[in-house]
């Protein structure tokens, strides 16, 4: 199963992003993402942004990923 992650977007170079998850930063290819600006949530997947979203789903879509982890965590 693939799994994109909500990530904000930092710092843009180009066709390439600085993104955060988490409070970690990693570089992202914008090549298969909509026009996006610093400050916006993309869809990360296999180090490509692929579309953007807003910060309310993102946010939930975060909220629900730590309920998973920790779910996993206990089990």
């Amino acid at each position: 199963m693939c799994l994109a992650i909500p990530a904000r977007v930092i710092e843009i170079d180009g066709d390439q992003a600085e993104v955060e998850i988490g409070g970690i930063i990693r570089r992202a290819s914008l090549a298969l993402c909509p026009p996006v600006r610093v400050g916006q949530y993309v869809l990360l997947h296999a180090g490509f942004a692929i579309q953007v979203v807003d910060e309310e789903e993102a946010q939930e879509t975060l909220r629900l990923l730590q309920e998973i982890g920790d779910i996993g965590e206990i089990s």
